[in-house]
């Protein structure tokens, strides 16, 4: 079974800060260094830095900042070997701690990009899909109080139903439009003020069905955009939850 033309939208998180333990840990000035640089927005730097900890929770910070760097940095053109190096650097993660939730929440992440920049079929045929939904479950049986894993859980759900319809969506892959919502409130719930939580939940919802979502997602972006900018990934988050609602105004309706 391939997916259709549209791409399997998958976003994760990161508008929360990952629990890095410092405390006595000789280690604890690169990590410091690290998440100063990704505070400031420096996610390449961050993820060098973070890298040469050589811990799983150095490894889980270096995938995450290399998947904003690809993200909000990197031209299209070149994401792919970004989120393919990212992707790499969460299975050392897992490798060196396979009980490290946020490791296997950030295979989810940049895998979830992975696929938008490889397109439909060649992530199809990878199989990213079934990775994505191993790895964010995975990272909710460790950490059922993880919200970034219910956020990554419900984008999931809502992507594919997206992508191939709510039937195929439902008997191919086991995702259901009432498991995305169900999982995005849930993330939502556990952390109210991430404008990251906030606005993936309002573009998961316009996923599935932006005319019978249209007044809730909107006022979930007016949500996120009302809750104060505490780093630059916020700051960027910010723009483009401006950018959706702007979009969604304009289009009437």
């Amino acid at each position: 079974m391939r997916f259709s033309g549209r791409t399997i939208t998958v976003f994760f998180c990161c508008g929360l800060a990952l629990a890095v333990p410092l405390a006595g840990d000789a280690r604890a000035p690169v990590i410091e260094e690290a998440q100063a640089a990704y505070a400031e927005g420096r996610f390449r730097d961050a993820a060098q830095i973070a890298e040469s900890d050589g811990t799983s929770q150095g490894l889980v910070l270096a995938a995450q900042s290399l998947t904003e760097h690809g993200y909000f940095v990197v031209a299209k053109g070149g994401r792919k070997v970004v989120f393919e190096r990212a992707a790499a650097l969460a299975q050392a993660a897992i490798r060196a701690d396979p009980d490290n939730a946020d490791a296997h929440l950030q295979l989810a992440r940049a895998t979830g990009r992975l696929a938008q920049a490889v397109g439909s079929f060649e992530a199809a045929e990878r199989g990213y899909a079934g990775v994505i939904r191993e790895a964010a479950e995975t990272s909710l049986r460790l950490d059922p109080g993880l919200a970034l894993a219910h956020l990554a859980l419900g984008r999931w759900h809502a992507g594919v139903v997206n992508a191939v319809g709510p039937f195929l969506a439902g008997i191919t892959y086991g995702a259901r439009e009432s498991h995305a919502i169900a999982s995005l409130e849930q993330a939502l719930k556990l952390v109210p003020d991430s404008k990251e939580i906030t606005l993936q939940y309002a573009l998961g919802l316009l996923e599935m069905d932006e005319d019978d979502y249209r007044d809730k997602a909107m006022g979930l972006l007016k949500r996120a955009i009302a809750l104060p900018a505490r780093d630059a990934l916020d700051r960027l988050l910010h723009k483009q939850a401006v950018e959706r609602l702007n979009a969604l105004e304009s289009s009437g309706g």
